[in-house]
């Protein structure tokens, strides 16, 4: 049992995301004893995982030590651990190494790589949510593209050099993109023997177009983006099947290929102990007006995890950044109401806008009624991304790799530092 290292309430908050950290630094100053527990010793940057994947950025750049965001934090302390369970009538955690108590727990958990049950895409396909499964990526399109170099089969080369991206998000449409300006500017530098026109990339995104969740004028100016790149579009369908080497779609077409990337959806997580009745949408817990989870007195969750039901948000609110970091601020706010007495308030979303890259000089942006594209989004895009990362050495490691990229196009980072095998090198995705 992990002791109490004083007699202050214990803040127990589980996950070192967007919300977890944010919620922990706006405790510094209240009266409680803060302790963050991760199976990572590190914050992700997520936004720019897909970077790292395709070798535009290194994996250090966007990970940052937990430990050494709070080095002057007096009341915070930190556990490298994975949570198996939450036993709600002692008020702990089972981790893989010990009991934690606590008096107050936030599930700040995330949300990982949703397959929709099938164990077949799941192993066969690649997602994107932590740094190892990036790095695997990334491992993986090197590997494919030096196999295409020496395969002699022309329809095994073209199946190396096809890359399909299921999921037209912000995420699917950045990821298609960088992997369509690899195609264009750098695969003929790094492999002179290989023809850009041979690799090919694809989106298969169910909704009728790609970036769905943003404006119509967004979806449309991505569109013809992507399809200048050379980027092949099939909308309105989704995936029946893949088993690593033919793509199924449910209209009856198919595609070959090695490389599919998932990004077509999300799902909580968290671990055991929260009442199946709390889970709503298939997997998110959901919680009051205060992030507080339905039934439970001590218990919160903010961020991809938790789904705010009011009659306002009957769905809760979309899984981005801004909203785990707009609810770690207020709940620590709630927090220290509750220790004192004083009335909670109820949290409000303030949404500040969408934004996604497609490539160099390239993005759209919608900022309140504003809609932007092109260059002065890209640009827009690369500001707000810079400077939210943690640590001034990752800022400015990312500026000088963009900076080198833009009048280059050429990443510093397509190294293999470790085979891909698709049998042993998949990270577990267990509940942190």
């Amino acid at each position: 049992m992990a002791n109490q290292t004083s007699k202050l309430p214990r803040v127990l908050i589980v996950g070192g995301g967007f919300g977890g950290i944010e919620l922990a630094k706006a405790l510094k100053h209240a009266p409680v004893e803060v302790l963050m527990v991760d199976r990572h010793n590190y914050h992700t940057f997520q936004p720019l995982l897909y970077q790292v994947a395709t070798g535009a950025i290194e994996a250090e750049s966007i990970a940052f030590p937990i430990r050494r965001i709070f080095q002057k934090q007096q009341n915070f302390s930190f556990r490298m651990c994975d949570v198996l369970k939450v036993n709600v009538q002692k008020n702990t955690i089972t981790t893989t190494v010990c009991e934690i108590k606590y008096d107050y727990l936030v599930l700040a958990t995330g949300a990982a790589t949703n397959f929709f049950g099938d164990e077949v895409l799941e192993h066969n396909t690649m997602g994107m949510k932590t740094v190892p499964e990036a790095m695997n990526l990334r491992s993986m399109i090197l590997q494919n593209l030096e196999a295409a170099v020496t395969e002699d089969n022309p329809q095994e080369k073209d199946s190396l050099m096809t890359f399909v991206v299921v999921g037209g998000g912000p995420t699917g449409v950045e990821l298609a993109g960088a992997l369509a300006e690899l195609k264009n500017h750098i695969l003929t530098k790094d492999y002179p023997s290989l023809d850009k026109n041979q690799m090919k990339v694809y989106i298969v995104e169910s909704k009728p177009t790609v970036l769905g969740v943003m404006s119509d004028e967004a979806s449309e100016k991505a569109k013809i983006f992507l399809e200048k790149m050379g980027v092949i579009l099939h909308n309105g369908v989704r995936v029946k099947s893949y088993d690593g080497e033919t793509l199924a779609i449910n209209n009856g077409s198919t595609i070959k290929a090695k490389n599919v990337l998932w990004a077509a959806g999300v799902a909580a997580d968290f671990p055991e102990g929260i009442m199946e009745d709390r889970v709503v949408g298939g997997n998110r817990i959901a919680t009051d007006e205060i992030n507080r989870v339905k039934g439970y007195s001590n218990i919160f969750a903010i961020g991809d995890v938790a789904a705010v039901i009011t009659p306002e948000t009957p769905e809760g609110h979309p899984g981005v950044a801004q909203v785990a970091i707009q609810q770690g601020k207020h709940l620590a706010k709630n927090l220290v109401a509750i220790l004192t007495g004083k009335e909670t308030e109820p949290f409000e979303y303030t949404d500040r806008g969408s934004m996604a890259t497609i490539g160099r000089n390239k993005a759209v942006a919608d900022i309140g009624k504003m809609r932007l594209s092109g260059f002065i989004a890209w640009m827009l895009w690369c500001f707000v991304h810079l400077f939210s990362l943690i640590g001034f050495k990752n800022k400015l490691m990312v500026f000088f790799n963009w900076l080198g990229k833009y009048f280059s196009y050429n990443g510093s980072t397509r190294i293999i530092v470790r085979q891909f095998n698709r049998q042993i090198m998949r990270e577990d995705t267990a509940a942190k």
